[in-house]
């Protein structure tokens, strides 16, 4: 995930990747895709409206929608299967139950070309509890449950509206983590991975058990990325995304 790793740029992030032996790389502009590419390594997911302002406010839906077009018409061009999503903040004025219906109203909008272009719609559930910085919790974000977002999921009703099952934010507001991936395996398309709590690296000195997790990813027959989004706080920022891609290599 490259944002994790800023100000490193993103080709020489990427030669490091290759180096340590991961396959792909996300969080990073688009004009940086050519490069990665040119490396031998996939883009694992392409960006869309953000997660701020989303389809809970239907005056964020032309928006919204113009994004995900521009997403989905970018990943089918460079061979990406996802496309991420978000729901957006709360916002005075709407009720949760009006912005679920705003939101898949908006999904619905455009899962139709998704599914044209064989490109997944992958909805990322965030934790609304961390306020100590802004990547590491997002206070007001409506999708902040990670079994609401599969039951909007489900009300879009396509096989290409999937769950971004990140870890780290599952962990924080819902926890049993391994039961969840089995729960709702047949929805989830993408992974992310941290520390808890923290966001820092996948060490000892954070609460889950990545290798158990990682092996539960493959019992339930788990074919799609795993990425690192975990924030370094090691001096040596490359050699803990290599001891991460270790932990995580089950």
């Amino acid at each position: 995930m490259g944002w994790c790793f800023n100000p490193m740029p993103a080709p020489e992030l990427a030669k490091h990747c290759r180096e340590i032996g991961l396959v792909a790389m996300e969080g990073v502009d688009s004009k940086h895709y050519p490069a990665i590419q040119e490396l031998g390594l996939a883009v694992s997911l392409v960006g869309s409206h953000g997660f701020a302002k989303g389809p809970f406010n239907p005056a964020h839906h032309e928006m919204c929608e113009k994004k995900l077009r521009e997403g989905i018409e970018l990943a089918a061009r460079i061979g990406c299967r996802n496309v991420i999503t978000f729901t957006g903040m709360r916002e005075p004025g709407i009720s949760d139950e009006q912005g679920a219906k705003n939101c898949v109203d908006c999904w619905k909008k455009v899962i139709s070309f998704a599914e044209e272009k064989k490109i997944n719609l992958c909805l990322e559930h965030l934790n609304s509890r961390d306020h100590t910085h802004p990547m590491k919790g997002h206070p007001g974000y409506f999708g902040d449950d990670v079994d609401f977002c599969v039951e909007l999921i489900k009300r879009v009703g396509s096989p290409n509206m999937k769950l971004l099952f990140d870890i780290y934010h599952v962990q924080i507001m819902n926890g049993d983590v391994i039961r969840r991936l089995r729960q709702h395996k047949e929805y989830i398309a993408h992974v992310h991975t941290a520390g808890v709590p923290g966001r820092g690296e996948l060490d000892e000195k954070q609460e889950l058990n990545y290798p158990a997790i990682m092996q539960a990813l493959l019992e339930i027959g788990y074919t799609g990325y795993v990425a690192q989004e975990f924030i370094p706080t090691w001096p040596d920022k490359i050699l803990a995304l290599r001891h991460a891609a270790k932990v995580c290599d089950v």
